[in-house]
């Protein structure tokens, strides 16, 4: 049976890499799928698979009460003209706005939460506001999904959205997409690789204060950087590249040609929903070094698929960096193959796939019964 799918993001590009299947699998299955999403580079290429797209403004970080205000408003003006059957949403903004607008329409609304964010962290009150925030938003939520055990465990404690919790495997992992590559050979450096935003809560700093040190004590190794600004570090940046002690490479449109000469993943992120970098790594065969957090710890085995290191500890991450310069050629090819068994069994995009289409056959049984005001 057709439904019609409204989908809230807050950006283009996790949407259409890491979601992209599921769209047009909802699209091949005849349902009418609608995305809001702020513009973006990707949306022409969302539209391409037969998905209406509406351009939405929001400000992903800002916390002005106001623009916070005008986009409930705006959730509620689509959700009375599209008159969805059910929504998904991903991100904080999208799942705690759009759940708030849902409820007062008994609308199905399943959202899935990416990861918990910064604010959450540590005590205060920011982590106040946000908890009963969820608390208020998803009373009527028909399902919660999470990308990991501890980010659910921390809405079990709060008492939000209880029963209603079902756990997925990250955005899972494209398998024919990102398939095994060859193992680099070693005939002149070993390439560490570090893929993300240059920001601090994706380690940025422990990165470089780890390459800058293994540098002076190590000839055969190269730090190589691929990832958009999000923080003061150009200045740094600049430096460290003049120096020879990094590589900075800026944004890249094509992770597969830099896993064909990368030797390792480097990931010192603080907190994660379930790191996609690190699924696709590990299904092309790269082995990881990754910090021991939830989100992460999930897609490698300790000394077969890969090497943890504690978070914000530049010297736990030189620990591990120096661990695997150790290591034999075959062994750090191993490795890689050990990490691709994984993500085969554990880790397939099509579990979450199947997830979401079963979200919509529970709204379909007329569980719910949207009332439009």
């Amino acid at each position: 049976m057709s439904s019609k799918i409204l989908i809230l993001a807050n950006h283009d590009v996790g949407l259409y890499n890491f979601r992209k299947e599921l769209l047009k699998r909802l699209v091949s299955d005849e349902h009418k799928v609608i995305v809001s999403c702020p513009p973006g580079t990707n949306l022409e290429k969302i539209r391409s698979m037969g998905c209406t797209v509406i351009e939405t403004e929001m400000n992903r970080h800002g916390t002005n009460i106001f623009e916070e205000i005008k986009l409930m408003r705006f959730y509620r003006k689509l959700y009375k003209k599209v008159k969805p059957d059910i929504i998904f949403s991903y991100t904080i903004k999208p799942n705690i706005y759009g759940a708030m607008i849902a409820k007062k329409y008994s609308i199905p609304f399943v959202p899935n939460v990416t990861g918990l964010g910064t604010a959450v962290q540590n005590p205060g009150i920011k982590k106040n506001i946000i908890i009963n925030l969820y608390k208020r938003a998803f009373t009527k939520v028909q399902t919660v999904f999470f990308q990991n055990e501890t980010n659910r465990e921390f809405f079990k404690q709060n008492n939000i959205a209880l029963n209603k919790h079902k756990l997925l495997p990250g955005s899972g992992v494209n398998l024919s997409d990102f398939t095994l590559i060859d193992y680099p050979e070693e005939n002149e450096n070993i390439n560490f690789v570090y893929i993300s935003r240059v920001m601090k809560d994706k380690g940025i700093e422990e990165y470089l204060n780890a390459a800058k040190y293994i540098k002076e004590t190590h000839e055969n190794v190269c730090f190589h950087i691929y990832g958009f600004l999000d923080g003061d570090y150009k200045e740094i940046l600049t430096t460290y590249n003049k120096k020879g002690i990094i590589h900075y490479h800026g944004m890249t449109n094509d992770i597969k040609e830099v896993f064909k000469t990368s030797h390792c993943i480097v990931h010192p992120s603080y907190h994660e929903g379930m790191s996609n970098v690190l699924l696709e790594s590990a299904a092309s065969g790269r082995p990881v070094l990754a910090s021991n957090i939830p989100g992460c710890k999930e897609i490698f085995e300790e000394g077969i698929s890969g090497i943890g290191f504690e978070p914000r500890d530049a010297d736990s991450l030189i620990k591990a960096i120096e661990k695997f310069i150790t290591l034999s050629h075959k062994e750090k090819e191993s490795m890689g193959i050990a990490g691709r068994k994984k993500v085969e069994k554990d880790f397939n995009r099509e579990i979450v796939i199947e997830k979401y289409l079963k979200e919509i056959e529970l709204a379909v049984e007329g569980k719910y019964n949207a009332k439009f005001i």
